[in-house]
């Protein structure tokens, strides 16, 4: 399904980064090592490797990470692309200082907690994790997102999934979103920046 979507001259959701990462700037270190998970095509690593950071991205379509490797190029940034799932990929242990997950809710309540687990496996002791999703009421809004209930994220969700680090904000909100034609329109939102606890 995802090869189909990206498989095309647009960029689904801009070229843009999403508002989320510009409004969490303070987050964005120069030098610091950053995965952006299932990273589609390419818009936000490449904010984060206009930023200074050191970007590792992964999407499951080719065609995805063909579109970000042009998107980079033409941004003129340095990204290492891999083509993987979230089952397969590498996931080295304890690798980077940030790990971004944005609009990754494709992984329902089977998948979701093994991908949340490598998530902040991947991170380094002190590392910061941004989360950037939907809430259920995103369904009345059908502005983008995943039609199914059981993978949009609540406080409590993610407040359980990520109690054992220090969650530093955890925000449900409604906003207006224009990223791209996938992102249109009122929009049901959810943020959450928490840092990985030294040993």
């Amino acid at each position: 399904m995802w090869e189909e979507r990206y498989d095309t001259d647009d960029y689904l959701f801009g070229r843009a980064p999403a508002r989320f990462l510009k409004t969490h700037e303070a987050c964005l270190t120069p030098g610091a090592k950053a995965l952006s998970v299932a990273d589609g095509e390419g818009r936000n690593s490449v904010f984060l490797a206009q930023k200074g950071l050191e970007v590792t991205g992964f999407d499951y379509a080719p065609s995805a990470v063909e579109k970000a490797r042009a998107l980079a190029a033409e941004a003129g940034v340095n990204v290492r692309y891999e083509v993987g799932d979230i089952e397969t990929w590498g996931w080295p242990e304890a690798a980077y200082d940030l790990v971004v997950g944005i609009f990754i809710q494709f992984a329902g309540p089977d998948l979701r907690p093994r991908l949340f687990e490598r998530m902040k496996r991947a991170l380094k002791p002190g590392g910061v994790l941004l989360l950037h999703g939907y809430t259920p009421k995103q369904l009345d809004h059908g502005t983008g997102g995943p039609k199914v209930l059981e993978n949009l994220y609540t406080p409590e969700l993610l407040q359980e999934a990520f109690g054992d680090m220090e969650i530093r904000e955890l925000e449900s909100y409604e906003a207006e979103l224009s990223e791209g034609t996938g992102h249109v329109g009122r929009s049901a939102l959810i943020d959450l920046v928490a840092v990985k606890p030294a040993p």
